[in-house]
Order: C-alpha cells, then structure tokens, then sequence
C-alpha cells in the first residue's frame, strides 16, 4: 500500500492589529514608484485572510525585488520598511507553513546590492526574538533558526552574525529543558512533548555549530584568552550537554544526539588533527589525564564526563558521536581505547558486546583502511586469562572485527595472505577453542563466511577446521551447535561452488594447480567423513552425535554418498560406518533417531548391506517385531524407526515370511504380493504387509490381555504393536493408493481391533482413581472389571504393589488363576524375562499396569485419529471415483468412541493424548465433503453441553480432576471451527458456560454445584487455547466476574476451580509472567487501557471492592474476611496509573483509593500486605510524598487507651509500600523537596511509635523500617536540615533499643507481660539491625556518629553477639557485600572505605564458637575474602593458634558439615587458602602433622569432585583445584606426594567432564594457572574450552611425572584410571537383572562426559610417553597385577557380551555400551602392558 506523503498546512499569517497598523503606517511613507509597488502588494498579503493568495503577493513581491537596480531605487525608509516587514514574516510563521518558504524565497531574491542591508534587517528581527527571556516560544525559535539554515543563504548569514546569541539562546533554551525535566516526573505525555522540543534544539545547535565552523575556528584561534564571549557561549553549551548526557531522566534518543553534539563541539574547537581522538577516548575512559591536551575550559565544561559516578551509558552515547564525528583514524583510536577500557572491567558486559558487534563492523563499513591498524591496536594488548564466561579479551574483540572484515569482502583470505600474515595461525588455532563461546563462533566464522561463495579454500582454513572439529562436536548449547552446523554449511558450500568451477577449468585445460586443489578438497571431505563417523561408539553423548548426523546430512545434500564420480565420498563409508549410524536409530533422543534413519536411506546400499544380505535383514525385522512388545515405552519407538528403514527394503516381505514361519504360530500368514513394479508399489506393498502381520499379532495379544491384563502388561504390552502400525502407516502416500480393496479390510479390521483393546484398559484409566490407589466406584459395569484387575493385584489390604514386584508362576496363565490365595503372592526375588516364553516368571507392579492402559489408549487414539485424517473418505463429492477407503459410518462411529473416552477417562496421559486423536478427527471432518459428517461437531458440542447442564448423579461425566477430559473434548470441538467464520459454536459455548458458571440463586450444595464447577474448569481451559486467538477475549471480562463471585460459594469445589480460573485470566490479561518476581513491572497494564478493553469489569471491581472493604473493621475486634478481597487487590496491585488519566475520566482509578487505603485496616495480616501493594499503582509519581504526609497525619501522635495497632500497621505498611516505590522509581522528581512538601513535619511528632512507648513490636518494627527508608542513600521529599535531625532523632532510637542494651533485656521483654511470639520480638530486632548496619557498615559517611573511638565497630561486635541469629546472619551479609565491592563501587555509591580497623579477632572467635549453620558459613565467606596476613596467627578470644591448628579445627568441620552445601563451601575455601598458605611457607620441609592435614584436605577436595555432589559444591571445588595448581599441583617438591597428587588431578579431570557446563568453565581455568617453563611450545594458553583443557592437562601430567622423577608410579596411576573402576567379574552380569525391574531406565546420570574417548585419550597419551622415556622402569609385579586385572575384565565382557540377546546394541543398549567399554578398557590396557613388558 502507497502511503500518500501528508501535505503541509497552509495557514494566513495572523498579527494584531497593533502590529497590523504599525506595520502598514511604515508601509505608506512616501518613496520610489518601484519602491511603493513594492510596498502596495506587502500591505495587500498583510490584509488578506486567504493563506493562497497571501502566497501569491509574497512571490510577485520576490519579483519585484529581484527587478530593483541600483540606479532606479534608493535605500530609503519605505524599502528599508519592506525589508523589515518580510524578515518580520520570517520570524513569526511556523516552519511548516509552505507562507513561510515563500517569504525566505523572496528575501534570497533580492540583488547583490541589496544582500547587505536584507542581512542587517533579518539579523535585527531575530535578534529582537532572541533576546526575550519568555520561554514560551523556545521550540518557535528553534525551528526558526534551523530554517535559516536550510537552504537559506541570507539566513546562514544571520546566524553567523548573531552566532554568540544564538548560541546563549540554545543554552538559556537547554537550561530552561532540564529544569522543566525534572518536574514532569510522571507526567508522560508532558515529558514526550518535552524530549521532542529538546531533540530539536540539541539537532539545530550542532547544525549552527556545523555550518558556522570557520567563523568558530577563525574566533578561537584568535582569541588570546579563554574568556571571550565565544568561548564563554560554547563552553556554556557544553556545560548543557555534558548535563543532558549525564541525566538519566532524559530519553535515550536525546542523551545518543547530545553525545554527537560533544564530540562535534570539540572537534570543531580543537580542530581535525590527533588530539580530538585522544581528549575523546579520555572521556570514554573517564580519564582526566588523557583529557589533559584538552584547554581548560573544555576541561571545566565536561567536569561532569569525568565523574566517576556518571551513568554507564554515557560511554556508549560519546561513541555514538565518535563514529558520527570523527575520522576514520580517529574513530579506530577511539573504538580500540574504549574496548581497552571495557574489557579491563570498569564497564558493564552489555558495553563490551555493544562495541564488539556494533561499533567494530559498522566502522569496518566505513573505513575498509582502518582494518590493518586495528588488529594491530588489539594484539598489542594483553590477553585475557581466566575469567567469567562472559570475557571475550582482546582475541574475541580481533575476531569480531576480522569476521565482520571478510563477510562484507574487506579481507580476502588468498590474494591478500590472510592467515600468518595479517593473523598468526597460533592466534586462530587459539581463538578456536577458546573457552568463550562467541570467540570460538567468530573464528570459525572468519575461516568458513567469504564474500564470495566460489572462493578456493586455503590450505590453512582446512588445516584450521581439522583443529576446530574433534574438540567443538560435543557442545551443550543448542544455540552454539546451530551456529556451528550454518557456519560449516556455508564452508561446505564453498567446497562445492569452488569445486564446481575448478572441475569446469580442468575440463576445458588441465592445470596441475587446479588439480591439486581439487585433490586437496576430496581428501579434506574424506577427512570430514571419517572424523564424523566415528562419533557413533557405544556410550557417545547425544550432543555429539546429534552434531555429527547434522554435518553428515549436510554432506549427503550437498555432495551425496556416490561413488565413481565427483568427489566419490561413498567409497570411503565401510560397513562399520554404516551399522555405527544404524544403531544410533537405539538412541533415547528421538531427534537423533529421526536424523539417523534419514541419513541411512542416503549412504550407499552397499554399505548399509540390508539389500545384499536377506540374514541380516531378517535379523533386524526380527529385533523390530520383538522391541515391539518389550515393556519399556521407548523400545516401541526403536521399533517403529527400524520398520520405516526397512520398509523401502525390496527383500522385506521375504524377510517377513521367514520370521512367521520361525514362530511356529498356527496362523495363515497374510496374502504376500510378490510382483514389485516401482519404489512407490513396492513401499505400499510392504507396509500392508507389515501392518497385516502386526495385526495377526495384535489380535493374539489382545486375547491373551481379555484375559489376564495383569499378564499383558508383563510380557506383551498392547501399546508398542499399535504404535507401530501408526508409525509405518505415516510412511505411505495415501493419496495413492493402489490396493484398496486390502486396505479397505485392513482400516475396518484395524477400527474393530482399536475398540477391543480400548474395552480391555478403560476400566483402570477411567476409574476415579487409576494411578493405583484402591477405587471408589460403584457403578456396577466398570467395577466388575476393575475386580477382576483388583484380583490380579494382591494382596488388597496393603500397598505393597506400589513398591514391590509381583512374582506371575508361569501357570497364571488361564482366567481362573486370580482366585488363587493372597498368601500364594508372595514376592520371591527371581530371574525373569520379558520374552513371553514358555516356564518364565514374570516381574511386575503396579506402575506397569497403569502405563500399559494408559499407553494402549494413547496409541489407540492416534492410531484412530491417523486413519480418519490420512486415508481417503468413501464420499461422493470427494472420491467420486469410489477410490476412499474409509466410510462415514466409521469415522461417525470413531467420533462417538473418542467422546466416550474423553468424557470418562480418569487418568491425563490418556486424555490428553485422545485429545490431540480428536484434533486429527474434527480437522478431517470440516474438510471433509460430507454435510453429515461436517453438522458433527455443532451436534456432538450441543450434547455435551447439554449433559453438563444436567450433572445429574446418575452422569458418568468426571467432576473431579479438574472435570478431566470434558474441556479437552470441548476444545477439539471448538477449534475445528474455521478461524475466518463468525464463531458461531464459540459465542453458543460461552454463552452457556457462562449462565452455568454464574452462581446461582438455589442453596447451594456439592450436588448442585457440579455444572458450576465442570463451567468453571472448561472455561480455564478454553481461555488457555492460544489457537482461540483473539476471539476468545470478548468473554473475559464475564469469566473474571464468574471467578471472582465463584470464591464466594460455600462448597469448596467452586472456589477451587475459581481460584484456577483466576490464575488463568490474570495470565490471558496481563501475559505469561517474565522472570521469578511476583510483582514485577513487566506484567501490568494502566488502570485506562484496563478499563477501556473490560469496561465491564469497571463497575464490577469497584462494587465488589465496596462490599468488600464494607467488612473491614478492626475496630470491633473481630476478624472479618471478605472472600473476594484477596482476588481484587491482586487484580488492582497490576494496574498502574495513566498520563492520560485525568478526574474527568469516566474510568478513572481515584474513586479504588479511598477503599483500598480502607483494606489497610483488616485485622488479618495479609490483607493489610496486599493492601498496601495494591495501593501504590493508584498514586502518580509526583504526588506520592503527599499521599504519604497525609497518611501519616493519621498516625496518633501519642500513645493513649484505644489505639488500633491494625490501623497504624497498616497505614504503615502503605507509607513504606509507597516510599519504597518512588525511590525505586527513576522517573521520580530529582530534588528531595518535591512541590514543597517535607514529611518532617508529619514524621516527628510520631517518632514515638519506634520508641518503647508503643508496646506493639510489629508497629514499633514498621516504622523502624521506615526510619530506615528515609536514612538512606536516595534522596527522600524532606528539608536537608530536618534529615540531619532525623538521623540524630534515629540514632538516640536505635541507641535506647534492646538491641543495644544489655541482653537480658530481650529475653525480659519476650517474657513479660506483652504477651508477643518470639517471631515479632526477632522481626522487630531485625528492623533495629537495618539501621545499625547503615550506621556502622553500608552507609556510616550519612550518620553523625558520636566522637568516641570504636564506637562504629563496637556496634558491628553487638550485632554480631545478638542472641537472634538471624541479626548475626544479617549483619555479617551485608558485612561480606561491603568487603566485597571494589573501592571504585563504593565510591560510585558515595561510600569510601569502612570508616574503622576491622575486629578481625572478634570473627575469627565466631567461626569457632558459632552455632547456626547459617552465621557460620557467612562468617567463613567474610573470613575468606579478608586478606590471609590479617587473620594470621589466628586469635579464639585471648588464645593465639597456629595455621596447623586452625586447619584441623576446619577440616573437623568440614568432614561434620555435609548437611548444609552453603557451610561446607565456605569452610572449603578458607581451608584451601590456608593449606595454599601451608604449602607455601614450608615447600621443603613439611612436619608429619601438617601432611596429615594436608591429606585430610585433599580427600576432602575429592569428595566434593565426584558426580553426586551438588554443583555448588563442584564449583568451589574446581576453582580450589584451579588455584592449587602453581602451589600444590605442579610444584617440583610434590608437598602432597605422589599419590594425593595424582588423585586431585583425576578430580580435575573428573571435574573437566562433569555434566554441567559451568563446572566444567570453572575447572578449565587451570591452563591460566600452569608456571611458564611448563608450557609446550605450539599450545594455547589462556582461556580454552574444557575437552581442550582435558587435553592439555593429561598431557601436562605425562610432563610432570618425567619433572617427578616418577614415571614408574605416574604409569601405573593413568593405567589404573584406563582399566576404570569395575573390578568384579559379577557386576555387568547382575546388572542385566536389576535393570529389568526398571520400568524407566534412566542409565548414566552425566549425558556429557564420554569415557570411551578419556580411555582413548589416556592410552594415546600414556604411549606417547612410553615411546619417549623407553623404559619407565615399572616392575614386573606390577604389571603382572595390572594384567591380571586387565585380562579379568577382558574375560568378564566377553562372558556378558555372550549372555546378551541377538542385536544387543537395539535390545540391551544401556547394557551392550557398559560391557563395549569394559572391553575396550582392557584391550587398550593390554596393548599398553605389552608394550611395556617389550620395552
């Protein structure tokens, strides 16, 4: 659509008559006769009211002027009075009025001897304007000078004249602005009007600035002081950006232009040479001493940008104005100074990234020539070490800018010599593995994203992705391997554009170059191939082979799996490779099967061997048919995707046939159609096959289980033959169909046999309790079958089923067998298989029945809803030519068996699931051409709605269970209706809904209720259909209504489903809530836009909150509780007030105040807190100290006989709700003292109330809180005299309190006759500590303390020894806050350093002798971040005690403390410094007991390494290990020896694998740590990625144990770690049993680590060093031992490898990868062993 430009308004120029008369009487002297014509037409625009023809007389008037010549006109008072009367025009019409142009169009007309004179004249107009001091025509004045400028040469001429005044214009303007600023604080339609005026005079002062920049220099530099007007003008103007940028009240558009206008200031007084980038880099920084080139007065003017404490976006709008302003030198000095100075960490991160990913490309735009002296700018400064992951250090900042250089064509890689050239080849191989994600994504980035797609790859990025590859394939971040899959795309493609053009070059003459390029190119993805193919090992994570089936499905697309031709990558796929990828189709991850049986039907047939080999075939058809009835869920899902691989198999229905015979099974197989005429007869052709025999073995099964479920959920659960058939049907085209009359057969056979295992699991889903528990039902249909069931389950009188297996005798087999004795039942722990075979027990509980019924009704129904929505329907108007399969009657009969069970099921799973069955079914049925089948739904929802209006008791409807399915059925009904239509079924549903959920005037009873409630909860439901979009919002203002009248039922099933209705709308209104806070901002709306979307919910609310707040009255003494209070303040806590929202407004928030202010006085607690929230939305910004001064005039000013201590608390509680608010609130008023009112006049009069005056300790906490609140940081609407007097007043309170008094105090006071919980008594104390610790720890430089010394410290020591721990907890948190921010923090915060000596001695006691787990832990995390030479020697009270005896008293603690995760990481880091400490003092000589502390410490550090620690826990230890490597780990004197040692680097390494991600960051930080002559030439150093860092450390142990001197013993260690833990021969075996008690094995806790590659790893490693050293000079013992043990295991996984069943990798997986990995072990361990004995 063509949006048509807005055109102008023409408006008549208006002046009064005053102006009108003098103007015309000067217009009327006498003159020249061209003069006087002039004159006449002037005086005939003044008197006309048309603005068009008034355009008219201005342009003739131009061109009369432009006739004038000298020698026929004089400059006489009647031209001079034209020439006045047009610059008047000028300067009094809006910019916009077109009037206006036309009079600057007639100025500019005159002649070059009249130029002079029409300048003076303009000047002097403008001038006039100027020098008002009335603000009210800034914004006029403004657009009048940028007119001047705009084309405008008179104009431009005037400024230049007038320059000094315009520019003390702009200041005045920029003056008057920010004051007008701060008091609109809440006013923000007023603001916005504001930030626009503000944007265009800042926008029009760089434009005069700009265009009058030779007479700015000329000035300047002639000027012999600061102190001329000029300077003193310009300096004026920056004073007024430097305030803008510096004001966060101001908008961020804004605050960005006057970032420019600084940064073209400066240059256009400094000049264009080197020194504006460094004055602006200085100020980036926050740098006087790079500002010092700077003269003074620009120094002065931007005092503000030097500010330490100055916003944080300041830096990034000066580098807005930067890359706006400066050169592209200056810009690169700028950018490299500021990413310096962000990394170092004086910026915030979200800085750093906004310089990466902005600043650097879009300068790279600019200036393609700034490259080379910006990597050069970044490698001279140092790398980053360790860190947090958010550090990306100079590398990341040098490859952003590299990316982003070759993407838009900058660098090119081969032509210019890219790679060790401009970027070393060890900085990219860094970059690579670096342990930031994003550098390792912009390096491989660089090396694969080119400008052109057919550029040739480099040796060097081939040799750089063979780095890249083997260590980055296992990633956790799903975002990272998306990256990484698009980027290796992009490379791939390049391989193949690139080979495309090389392959037509060579056709046409042969070059040797291009030949060895293409060589180089096929041997490079071979390369790829081989690496990603052997991924698949058994025990490989998902991340990796997920990441390897990605990149190989990106080979097969672009290059394909061929052989003969081309690249030929399908001679290199081996049978290995391609039964690898087959068993990944065993995998847990359904992504990875679904990847995995696409790419098989990709690799060469020859290969995969299915078509060549007809055993192999069978066997695996034979895995599928038998993991098709195993009882673990997932195993049909195998089965299901081995099926669909073979169904493309010509030889599959052979295969079949084989299979049926081997079973022996009395049964005439299907009719087999032997003739395959193409790929699509022959897919068809074998899915009716297979789908034919599924269901001959489903119809057996299904007999078995009608008599006996107990026996079909042991050994064939029906569910897995079911999925199959829906899995295998999905592969067919069924639009396609050639043999109809059998699938006709087939679909009626499969519809009847659907029903039949429907009719056996039903009676457990659908009964009102199906998860196990002892049913209620009484109807006697359901409860005949669930008897029966019952029976199976012995014994009835306990839950022992629950937990406990039942043993089957194989003899159970016939019906009668359930009436045998419960005492016969008894649980004997056997051996059993899930075979199914003849003489075999069968193991199972419970839990396996549930989920074999509620898994068979699953598969049922999305076996019923596939069939009705994929095979064509038997219709006239749709298959005319008789080509359907499914009849009407079925899909009606499938319709009628889906309302069945959705409206009588018990049990989620199965409903839920028969739900998205019934979607598939409706959406059929409204494409469908049939008229009867289309009515369905409108009829089918008119039933149900009707039966929900009855609820009679004899209704077999659910009313409990949130009415369970009733709403999924209804849903379906309702979604299948055509978005595009009017919603008829919509608006019929909600109207009845509605009537129903609308309490009714009968008593109500749990009878009677029933429809209300089944309302209620479908109405949740439908309200939470996101597909019913936006027409479901028109009915929720009457389902908030309904919710809110429903918590008024007596019956509590009402007011549950009420509640959950509720919940819902809060959500469809005010959206799903962003993050953790209850309160958060983020999910509110203003109280008018509320109102005008649910004007009915207007009335409502405020009656509702009338009634409610009608009912409360603590006065009477007793507690009245309206039961929809609750549920209005949460809906009122979410409004907040609009701009717009005036007392004229008919839907204005003012009349909700007075009520809820009225809540505040509930004698129930929470009401009061709920009140006091939902109050604060309804008071504007800008008058929250007055609502509070007038609250507080409530407050009793002295104590006295009938004082409501609710009513003060909960005026209170408002106060503190409000203040808290508006200090949060950044758009408060700036000055303290807002519209002059001071609080203090209200405050102090009350004071008593935090006195022991009042007796009520929750008061007299509550206004202790908001003392606190108002003797803070932030500044609060009181005079700065009284805040003095009231900290005074404050500290005389907190002086006379319990908390300062002697202790014996609080235990009287809890004691005496006050009769309060020792709960208020601590709440209360803790308010007194608030304000203690602002006095002596957060905020001391705001108290006027008393002059005695340690008087600060001395209450820090009283807090500290407070008998309630959690004062002491308090205290010593904030404590640690403040001893852990930097000392540039506390400045920022006006804090300085802690005004007292520390009383180091009094926290090292309290470690000691303090109880609570809490304190403790808090003391020791203070204790840790203090300096070690502080707490040493350590003091317990007057006695002194050594490192040595501290250590064991931590180390007592630490082995006592596992309880608590907090303590024992404290505890763990101060005793890791101390033994760091120990170690470093003694490194030679260590005592006998300090070795067994250190020992004690590294078993410790062990424990807390191992997988089934918290990762808290984890954490702390990898970064004790981290720091321990220089000191302990890698020092030459071994002060832990050999053996603990080796131990701590296993945890290391142990930690380098762990499962999450964060520990294993934290534990690669060890390659910062390693000495400098450890480091290997040709290894990267500093942060890399943890498989790197698994690595590199395995390799520096090898070095270490040659350093030692123990090659001996460092062999025989990674030996041991080779062979792993298993060392009984029983343990894989027994495994096999156990593991089939498991309904849900969930097999390896840690998903990540991979132990196939650390046992690779380690033996590539431990040959190295044999090859070395030669002779390690291991003793024979030794190695006899080691393989004694190596063989044992090697025997032991041969013998469980036999025991497992055919194609173990499919049907023991779990299992067949321990005993792989057992097997591998030994055989590496061997081959080492061997070595070693040659050796």
């Amino acid at each position: 659509m063509v949006v048509k430009k807005k055109a102008p308004k023409v408006e008549a120029v208006a002046v009064d008559d005053v102006k009108l008369k003098s103007l015309t009487d000067s217009l009327s002297v006498e003159g020249d006769s061209r003069s006087t014509e002039l004159a006449r037409v002037l005086k005939d625009s003044l008197s006309s009211s048309d603005p068009v023809e008034q355009i008219q007389l201005i342009s003739k008037a131009g061109v009369l002027l432009e006739q004038l010549r000298e020698d026929e006109c004089t400059m006489g008072p009647l031209l001079q009075a034209c020439m006045s009367t047009l610059a008047f025009l000028f300067t009094t019409l809006p910019a916009k009025n077109p009037l206006k142009r036309a009079v600057a169009s007639a100025l500019g007309s005159g002649p070059d001897w009249l130029q002079e004179q029409t300048v003076g004249c303009l000047s002097e107009s403008l001038s006039s304007c100027l020098s008002s001091t009335s603000t009210d025509h800034c914004s006029h004045l403004t657009d009048s000078i940028t007119s001047c400028l705009d084309g405008f040469k008179i104009g431009e001429k005037c400024v230049h004249h007038l320059l000094i005044e315009v520019l003390q214009f702009f200041q005045r303007t920029f003056d008057y602005y920010v004051e007008q600023n701060r008091g609109l604080s809440g006013r923000h339609v007023a603001q916005a009007q504001l930030m626009q005026s503000c944007l265009a005079a800042v926008k029009a002062s760089m434009l005069v600035v700009q265009r009058s920049q030779e007479p700015i220099t000329t000035a300047v530099l002639s000027a012999s002081d600061d102190q001329s007007d000029l300077h003193q003008a310009l300096s004026g103007l920056l004073s007024c950006y430097t305030c803008i940028l510096t004001d966060e009240e101001f908008v961020q558009t804004v605050q960005s232009t006057a970032g420019m206008a600084v940064v073209l200031l400066i240059r256009s007084t400094i000049g264009n040479g080197d020194d504006v980038p460094v004055i602006v880099a200085g100020l980036l920084q926050c740098s006087v001493d790079a500002g010092s080139i700077a003269p003074q007065w620009l120094r002065q003017s931007c005092a503000g940008l030097y500010e330490s404490g100055r916003p944080a976006a300041v830096a990034l709008y000066l580098s807005h104005g930067a890359l706006a302003m400066l050169s592209w030198r200056g810009k690169t000095l700028v950018t490299v100074k500021t990413y310096c100075n962000v990394t170092k960490g004086t910026a915030r991160l979200d800085q750093t990234t906004y310089i990466l990913d902005y600043f650097l490309p879009k300068l790279l735009r600019c200036n393609p020539s700034s490259l080379s002296h910006m990597v050069q700018a970044l490698q001279k400064m140092p790398a980053c070490t360790e860190g947090s992951a958010g550090s990306r250090g100079a590398l990341g900042a040098l490859m952003t800018c590299l990316r982003a250089a070759r993407s838009q064509g900058v660098l090119k890689s081969v032509e210019e010599e890219l790679w060790g050239g401009l970027v070393p080849l060890p900085l990219m191989r860094q970059a690579l593995v670096h342990k930031h994600d994003q550098v390792r994504m912009d390096a491989l980035g660089l090396v694969c994203e080119s400008h052109r797609s057919t550029e040739t790859l480099s040796r060097q990025e081939i040799e750089l992705i063979r780095h890249f590859l083997p260590f980055n394939l296992n990633s956790q971040s799903p975002g990272v391997r998306q990256q990484t899959v698009s980027l290796l795309k992009k490379l791939l493609c390049r391989v193949k554009d690139s080979a495309q053009l090389l392959q037509k070059k060579l056709d046409q003459h042969h070059n040797h170059k291009d030949q060895q390029v293409f060589n180089m190119y096929q041997e490079f993805l071979r390369w790829f191939c081989e690496t990603l193919f052997q991924v698949f090992h058994p025990g490989a994570s998902f991340s990796r082979c997920l990441m390897a089936l990605h990149l190989l499905g990106l080979i097969a697309e672009h290059f394909t799996f061929n052989t003969g031709c081309g690249f030929a990558l399908g001679e290199s796929v081996s049978f290995s490779h391609a039964q690898a990828v087959l068993y990944c189709l065993a995998s847990n991850f359904l992504e990875v099967k679904h990847l995995a049986c696409n790419l098989l039907q990709k690799l060469p047939p020859a290969a995969v061997r299915l078509q060549v080999s007809p055993e192999r075939l069978q066997s695996l058809l034979q895995v599928a048919l038998d993991l098709s009835t195993s009882t673990k869920p997932f195993d049909s899902v195998t089965a299901a995707h081995l099926l669909n691989l073979l169904l493309h198999q010509p030889g599959l229905q052979a295969a079949l046939l084989r299979c049926i015979q081997k079973r022996h099974i009395p049964v005439q197989p299907p009719a087999l159609i032997q003739s395959q005429t193409s790929e699509a007869a022959s897919l068809e052709q074998n899915t009716l096959a297979v789908v034919q025999w599924l269901m001959v073995c489903l119809k057996e099964e299904v007999l078995k289980a009608e008599s006996s479920l107990l026996q079909a959920a042991a050994s064939y659960p029906l569910y897995g033959r079911a999925h199959c058939i829906t899995a295998v049907l999905q592969q067919l085209n069924t639009g396609s169909l050639v043999l109809l009359s059998e699938w006709r057969a087939v679909v009626s056979e499969l519809i009847g046999l659907c029903y039949r295992m429907s009719d056996v699991v039903s009676p457990v889903v659908q009964s009102s309790s199906p998860e196990g528990l002892i049913p209620m039902d009484t109807e006697s249909e359901t409860s005949a079958g669930l008897q029966k069931i019952l029976q199976e389950i012995q014994p009835r009188d306990t839950n022992d089923f629950f937990t406990s297996a039942r043993e089957l005798d194989p003899s159970e087999s016939d019906c009668n067998s359930e009436q045998k004795e419960p005492e016969n039942a008894v649980h004997k722990p056997q051996s059993c298989n899930s075979g199914g075979g003849d003489g075999e027990a069968y193991r199972v509980t419970a839990q396996m029945v549930l989920v074999c019924c509620w898994r068979t009704m699953k598969e049922v129904s999305m076996l019923l809803g596939h069939l009705c929505q994929s095979m064509p329907l038997c219709c006239f108007l749709t298959h005319a030519d008789g080509r359907g399969v499914v009849t009407e009657d079925q899909v009606e009969g499938v319709g009628q068996y889906f309302r069945e069970q959705l409206l009588q099921s018990r049990h989620r799973g199965a409903f839920e699931l028969a739900y998205v069955g019934f979607v598939r079914l409706t959406e059929m049925l409204c494409r469908s051409g049939s008229a009867t089948l289309q009515q369905l739904p409108a009829h089918w929802l008119k039933e149900v709605l009707e039966e929900v209006k009855s609820s009679d008791p004899s209704s077999k409807l659910c009313a409990t269970r949130r009415s369970a399915g009733i709403p999924f059925y209804i849903q379906a009904l309702l979604s299948s209706e055509p978005k595009s239509s009017s919603c008829g079924l919509l608006k019929m549903t909600m109207r009845s809904l509605m009537a129903l959920a609308m309490p009714s005037n009968d008593a109500d009873t749990e009878s009677s209720s029933v429809p209300q409630v089944h309302a209620l909860n479908i109405l949740r439901a439908l309200y939470r259909d996101t597909r019913l979009g936006e027409n479901i919002v028109p009915f929720v203002s009457d389902g908030m209504q309904a919710a809110i009248l429903g918590f008024t039922s007596p019956v509590w099933a009402v007011r549950n489903s009420s509640t959950l209705l509720f919940s819902t709308l809060i959500t469809r209104i005010f959206g799903v809530k962003k993050g953790k806070d209850e309160h958060s901002k983020k999910n509110r709306m203003t109280g008018r836009e509320f109102f005008t979307r649910f004007p009915a919910l207007y009335p409502f609310l405020l009656s509702q909150l009338q009634e409610a707040a009608a009912s409360v009255n603590s006065d009477s003494g007793q507690v009245k509780l309206h039961p929809s209070l609750f549920l209005l303040l949460l809906v009122l806590g979410r409004l907040y007030p609009s701009p717009m929202d005036g007392s004229s407004s008919p839907l204005g928030l003012a009349p909700f105040m007075p009520l809820i202010i009225r809540c505040g006085r509930s004698a129930v607690y929470r009401t009061r807190e709920m009140a006091a929230r939902a109050l604060v939305p309804f008071v504007l910004v800008t008058e929250v100290p007055s609502t509070i001064q007038t609250l507080l005039e409530e407050l009793p000013q002295e104590p006295g006989p009938g004082l409501q201590q609710n009513h003060i608390h909960g005026t209170l509680l408002q106060v503190l709700s409000l203040l808290r608010s508006y200090l949060a609130d950044t758009h408060r008023p700036q000055s303290g003292n807002e519209q002059g009112c001071d609080l203090s006049s209200a405050l102090f009069p009350r004071l008593w109330l935090a006195t022991r005056q009042n007796l009520c300790l929750v008061t007299r906490g509550a206004f202790l809180d908001l003392l606190g609140c108002l003797c803070g940081c932030l500044p609060v609407p009181v005079s700065e005299s009284q805040l003095k007097k009231l900290h005074e007043e404050a500290l005389q309170i907190l002086m006379a309190s319990e908390l300062v008094a002697p202790q014996g105090t609080v235990k009287r006071l809890i004691a005496s006759k006050i009769k309060v919980f020792v709960y208020v008594a601590t709440q209360y104390l803790q308010s007194l500590a608030h304000i203690a610790v602002s006095v002596c720890v957060e905020s001391p430089h705001l108290w006027d303390c008393p002059e005695s010394a340690g008087f600060q410290r001395d209450l820090l020591e009283r807090l500290l020894r407070c008998l309630h721990y959690e004062v002491r907890l308090f205290a010593l948190d904030q404590l640690l806050r403040r001893l852990q921010k930097t000392e540039e923090e506390s400045q920022h915060r006006g804090q300085g350093p802690l005004p007292f000596d520390l009383s180091v001695s009094s926290l090292t006691s309290l470690a000691f002798h303090e109880t609570y787990p809490g304190c403790q832990a808090k003391v020791l995390q203070v204790l840790a971040v203090l300096p070690l030479s502080s707490l040493l020697p350590w003091r317990d009270g007057m006695t002194s005690l050594s490192c040595l005896e501290v250590l064991e008293h931590l180390l007592t603690l630490l082995e006592t403390s596992t309880h608590s995760v907090e303590l024992y990481c404290a505890a763990l880091s101060l005793t890791s410094q101390l033994v760091l400490h120990l170690a470093e003092s003694t490194p030679q000589d260590v005592s006998e007991a300090a070795v067994v502390c250190l020992s004690r410490w590294g078993a410790l550090v062990m424990q807390g390494c191992a997988e089934d620690q918290p990762a808290e826990v984890k954490l702390v230890s990898a970064e004790v290990l981290v720091k321990a490597v220089p000191t302990l780990l890698t020092a030459p004197a071994l002060p832990l020896g050999i053996t603990h040692t080796v131990a701590l680097w296993k945890s290391l390494f142990t930690l380098l694998q762990d499962e999450d991600q964060d520990v294993r960051d934290g534990a690669a930080d060890f390659t910062c740590y390693i000495p400098a002559h450890l480091h290997n030439t040709g290894v990267s150093t500093g942060a890399v990625s943890p498989p790197v860092a698994l690595e590199m450390g395995v390799g520096l142990l090898c070095q270490l144990f040659q350093m030692w001197g123990q090659l001996a013993a460092g062999m025989v260690n990674l030996i041991q770690w080779l062979l792993g833990d298993e060392q009984s021969d029983t343990r894989c075996e027994e495994s096999l049993d156990l593991d089939e008690e498991f309904l849900f094995e969930k097999g390896d806790l840690n998903l990540w680590a991979e132990p196939l590659l650390w046992a690779r790893m380690l033996h590539r490693h431990l040959s190295a060093l044999v090859s070395v050293t030669h002779s390690p000079d291991v003793s024979a013992a030794e190695l006899d031992r080691l393989s004694a043990i190596a063989k044992s295991n090697a025997l032991a996984a041969q013998r469980s490898m036999k025991a497992l069943p055919a194609l173990p990798q499919f049907s023991a997986t779990i299992e067949y990868a321990k005993i792989s990995l057992r097997k591998e072990r030994a055989s590496l361990a061997l081959n080492l062993l061997d070595t070693l004995r040659s050796s």
